[in-house]
């Protein structure tokens, strides 16, 4: 027959902060009213655990934060083979054993020795054992059990943020979302209310509210307006305990900005302005600056200006500065003070970006009058064209007018002007002006075939202020009289063969002449009277600006004549008409059958080639030279000179130093 022993273990309840044995399916809140027994023995595991009910027995609870000045007493071990006599030792292992929990090892008495958080541990899971103090043996199997720490209210709950920022719209609707605070606590949230927060605005009414469970601010008052306040610091509470008296709180701050709409119109602060602009104002230069108030800030309270109408609508402008908002009026067209001294405006201001929810408050734009002054300055003279264009005969007098500039005074004083020629412009002073009419004459004689134009300046200066004054350009074309005579085209220098027969065309002649002519030139051709009867050769005029020499006779003598001189007559047909009497230079010379000139008395005629009929014979015979001796020679002409019929010919044959003259 097998024996059975018991190992009780005693939880002592009734006095305060003492721990206590209860089941875990039910939690109360006060103290046992009698002693517990719990029994540990070989088969304890079958004996304590009921699962039909679910109970654990071996679970224990303890009061967290005692503060009491004698050790915290758990409870007591037994063993029913406990005879009183000291034989049995009590042990305890596990969590905090010998440290935060001792035993009595002769009395089984366990007590807690420092003071327990139930959020630095929550559980503890010691052993419990008893042996024979004589052998070591267990007389008991070891038997374990859990100690939990029973939460008091200690800790006050805390947000997740020391200070929390939002911004809603300005003008939101109540109940609009603002931002969500959390607070936490520490305490044990299956038991009791001790970690039940409950969340309320301490300051911040009437403009926000807070939902209690979820901490959740929102608007609580309509149209709220930015421009009015835009900064707002609401304190939020969080107490535990469901909010009920002793319970523990925290608090946050929530700063609340107000952020902009465009709920407020461009307005004027005055609604006429009044400016002074200087006749001599150059266009797109600023005259003044005008600025519509926006109670609104950033893309909200950008205005846009412009100019809606006035009878200065066409002669000035208006922008707007991005950086300050404000409306530049500007000059567009040149000012004049005495066609017109006042201009008014009407300027319009606009929201550039209008918000459609607010339209029911009205236009989001302004006008205002601007009256523009435009005051006189002292003016330089202004001419009455702004260039002028002259013609002027070549053959006109010296001191002749040619033309007249004008200039006046703008101002209404009409101060007198008097003109003078900017001699950088006339370095030749062909050209000078009537300082007090403005007429401009010749003070040199023309030439248009020297210079067809004459670009002046003409300087027109205030007498009683000569740094007022203003400058003209002035373009005189000189046009052309016959004032020259027709000529030869070229030098002409012929020759005629002395097997020459009659009526035989030796040379024709063409004309030029340096005067324009409306019509076309029409040259006439001549012989000078003193060679018409007597000369060897006769002119053909052409009627087309040619003419050509003909022979007389048959047969010319170079013996007798080498040279003819004849002279030629060349009129134009202009008035008047002008003429001049050129020289032609005939050489006879000797030709061979077909009317080829072989030599001439004078210097040898200009070959159609670019060479001498004896530069070309002395060049054959050298290449005949070189034929006759050794191909490898070489031959170099070097002089060459007329000799009556002949001429005489030096050939140097470079590789012998030979020298041969020809005749």
């Amino acid at each position: 027959m097998r024996t059975y022993h018991c190992f009780w273990l005693l939880f002592w309840a009734g006095q305060p902060h003492q721990s206590f044995l209860t089941p875990l399916s039910k939690r109360t809140s006060g103290f046992p009213e009698k002693e517990k027994v719990l029994v540990l023995s070989g088969n304890s595991r079958r004996d304590l655990h009921r699962s039909k009910r679910s109970w654990m027995w071996n679970q224990f609870f303890l009061l967290e934060e005692y503060t009491g000045t004698d050790y915290q007493y758990v409870g007591k071990l037994h063993s029913d083979q406990d005879k009183g006599d000291g034989s049995l030792k009590y042990i305890l292992s596990g969590d905090g054993a010998g440290d935060l929990f001792i035993i009595n090892e002769n009395t089984g008495d366990i007590q807690a020795t420092k003071r327990l958080d139930r959020e630095e541990k929550p559980v503890y899971i010691l052993r419990a054992q008893a042996i024979n103090r004589r052998t070591g043996r267990p007389v008991e199997p070891e038997s374990e059990f859990i100690i939990k720490i029973h939460d008091i209210n200690d800790n006050e709950p805390m947000f997740t943020k020391d200070v929390y920022n939002a911004s809603i719209p300005e003008m939101s609707d109540v109940g609009t979302f603002v931002v969500q605070v959390t607070a936490t606590d520490a305490d044990d949230p299956t038991y009791g209310n001790s970690a039940k927060v409950v969340y309320s605005i301490l300051q911040g009414q009437p403009y926000f509210s807070v939902e209690s469970e979820t901490g959740i601010i929102k608007t609580a008052l309509l149209n709220m307006d930015r421009e009015n306040r835009e900064q707002y610091q609401v304190v939020i509470q969080a107490k535990d305990m469901g909010g009920q008296m002793g319970g523990l709180s925290g608090t946050t701050t929530v700063n609340i900005t107000l952020t902009d709409v465009n709920d407020n119109p461009p307005r004027f602060p005055q609604s006429t302005y009044q400016f002074k602009a200087p006749e001599s104002t150059p266009p797109d230069s600023p005259v003044g600056r005008i600025k519509a108030n926006d109670a609104d800030v950033d893309e909200n309270a950008e205005i846009e200006y412009s100019i809606t109408e006035g009878d200065g609508y066409d002669m000035f402008g208006i922008t707007t500065d991005k950086d300050t908002q404000e409306g530049i009026i500007t000059v567009k067209k040149a000012l004049d003070f005495e066609n017109k001294n006042l201009y008014i405006l009407k300027v319009e201001a606009s929201n550039t970006h209008v918000d459609p929810r607010f339209l029911y408050l009205g236009p989001f734009k302004d006008s205002a009058t601007v009256r523009i002054q435009v005051e006189d300055v002292d003016e330089p003279p202004v001419f009455s064209r702004p260039a002028y264009i002259m013609e002027v005969k070549e053959d006109v007098p010296i001191n002749s007018v040619i033309g007249t500039v004008t200039a006046q005074d703008p101002d209404a004083a009409k101060n007198p002007v008097k003109y003078s020629v900017d001699r950088h412009t006339d370095m030749d002073r062909v050209f000078n002006i009537n300082s007090g009419n403005g007429s401009i004459f010749t003070s040199k004689t023309l030439d248009r075939e020297t210079l067809l134009w004459h670009n002046i300046t003409v300087i027109a200066a205030e007498i009683n202020n000569p740094k007022q004054s203003s400058r003209v350009p002035v373009f005189i074309k000189v046009l052309d009289v016959n004032d020259n005579a027709p000529e030869f085209a070229m030098f002409y220098e012929t020759f005629v063969c002395e097997n020459a027969k009659a009526e035989q065309l030796i040379q024709t002649l063409s004309a030029v002449d340096k005067d324009d002519s409306y019509s076309g030139h029409q040259f006439s051709f001549s012989l000078a009277p003193e060679a018409a009867s007597s000369s060897n050769f006769t002119l053909q005029d052409n009627r087309d600006n040619t003419a050509g020499i003909f022979t007389r006779k048959t047969r010319y003598n170079r013996h007798e004549m080498s040279t003819y001189f004849l002279p030629v007559v060349i009129s134009d047909n202009d008035y008047p008409i002008q003429s001049s009497t050129e020289t032609v230079t005939i050489r006879v010379c000797a030709c061979d059958h077909r009317g080829k000139m072989l030599s001439c008395n004078a210097e040898a005629l200009i070959h159609p080639t670019g060479l001498s009929t004896g530069a070309l014979i002395a060049i054959l015979l050298c290449i005949i030279i070189l034929l006759d001796l050794s191909p490898a020679l070489s031959c170099s002409v070097t002089a060459l000179c007329s000799k009556g019929r002949g001429f005489t010919l030096t050939a140097f044959l470079h590789s012998s130093t030979q020298i041969r003259t020809f005749t």
